[in-house]
């Protein structure tokens, strides 16, 4: 993270904007780790991505919440795209291209992004005179745009991390396994009232019973079962926090304004 900090930090000077990506679903616990630093140097527009997967009521929510600044786009039907491309074009210097980032934690719609915007396959430009050669840039028109590493806070708190590895930004593999977070996950669901909500597609009621108990449900229904009939809870667990994270279980946001899960606990 701090070598990548170094050169994000060499890069911002050159900048004349940051597109911070969250993903809708969770805005606080998916913040970049070093915008908030980067901010007091440029101007930063938030974008909300996957909205497609969020509720729409409390992606509204969050939008009054954060400002004229933020917005909330579904990049796959490419949706929201020209409100932000119009407040790209309006910032843009009379005398050159605005120069922007796209920076955020792995896999909150980054690269979707950089493609909606410049088309990356087709529009890289390499380096540019008189700003930081060790990144690639891409155009499109009077827009130059570089793509940023993914970073994760290491020192996030543990809430932060299982939330992410939930939202699959994170590895679950190196916090514990599958099974340790499908079982936070599901204890999460039912203290927030979203059990229904989230496993209502699967036809999984909330019954009076541990969460392993529930697992144990969950991979009756989709049939992981080892030999002897007995559920696979690992596979069972990987199978829920995929289909969680592809969005596969319908739309669903974790956290609102003012009660952000991965600061409290995602047990709590």
């Amino acid at each position: 993270m701090a070598r990548g900090g170094r050169k994000l930090a060499e890069l911002v000077e050159k900048l004349d904007l940051i597109l911070e990506v969250r993903d809708a679903r969770a805005p606080f616990s998916t913040s970049a780790p070093l915008v908030s630093a980067f901010s007091r140097l440029r101007p930063v527009l938030l974008v909300l991505a996957k909205r497609d997967l969020a509720d729409p009521e409390r992606t509204g929510v969050w939008l009054e919440a954060l400002g004229s600044d933020a917005r909330a786009l579904d990049l796959r039907r490419k949706e929201g795209l020209a409100s932000l491309r119009k407040a790209l074009s309006a910032r843009r210097p009379p005398h050159r291209e605005l120069r922007v980032a796209v920076m955020g934690i792995p896999n909150v719609g980054k690269s979707m992004l950089l493609n909606a915007l410049v088309g990356k396959a087709q529009a890289h430009v390499g380096g540019i005179p008189g700003v930081t050669r060790s990144v690639s840039w891409y155009r499109n028109g009077d827009l130059l745009v570089v793509d940023s590493p993914g970073i994760l806070d290491p020192h996030a708190e543990p809430g932060v991390h299982q939330v992410l590895s939930w939202l699959g930004c994170a590895r679950a593999e190196v916090l514990g396994g599958f099974e340790a977070a499908a079982l936070q996950f599901i204890r999460f669901l039912r203290s927030r009232g979203l059990f229904g909500a989230v496993l209502g597609k699967w036809e999984v009621r909330e019954l009076d019973e541990t969460p392993e108990e529930t697992l144990v449900r969950i991979g009756r229904r989709l049939g992981c079962l080892a030999p002897g009939g007995a559920v696979n809870m690992e596979l069972a667990a990987r199978r829920l926090m995929e289909a969680f994270a592809s969005g596969r279980l319908g739309p669903a946001t974790l956290e609102l304004p003012g009660d952000p899960i991965g600061r409290a606990g995602a047990d709590d």
